[in-house]
């Protein structure tokens, strides 16, 4: 398991650590029922505070990545991945619906959103 944390970035290291786990979690590096480290542990290796790292977890499980035993620790859950992008998609659809909105607001074509699409999704 490998987490990052940078200090260079708007995002707040809980969510850094959320979104990275899920990460590692949809793409398979993290299985299913595979022990995570304590919450205390996590907190001194990444060097944080266990406050911290325990909001990440907290969130983990209210999303529904992480499932935590009382007294045995958390666990990487059983996670359905085509609902989860699912609701993914969802949002992607309406947070391009706002920009298409916005762009049609004020006065840009297809082609001209297209082009931009394409340019973001290359990386610029």
């Amino acid at each position: 398991m490998n987490i990052i944390i940078s200090n260079s970035v708007d995002e707040p290291i809980y969510l850094q650590i959320v979104n990275q786990f899920k990460e590692q979690i949809i793409k398979g590096e993290l299985v299913e029922s595979q022990p995570l480290p304590s919450i205390r542990n996590l907190a001194k290796e990444l060097k944080i505070s266990v406050i911290t790292t325990k909001r990440a977890y907290d969130e983990l499980e209210n999303g529904g990545f992480i499932v935590t035993v009382a007294g045995k620790g958390s666990y990487v859950a059983a996670i359905n991945k085509d609902m989860f992008r699912e609701s993914k998609l969802k949002m992607m659809e309406e947070k391009m619906t706002e920009a298409i909105d916005t762009a049609k607001l004020i006065g840009l074509t297809l082609e001209e959103i297209q082009d931009m699409v394409k340019i973001i999704y290359k990386g610029w």
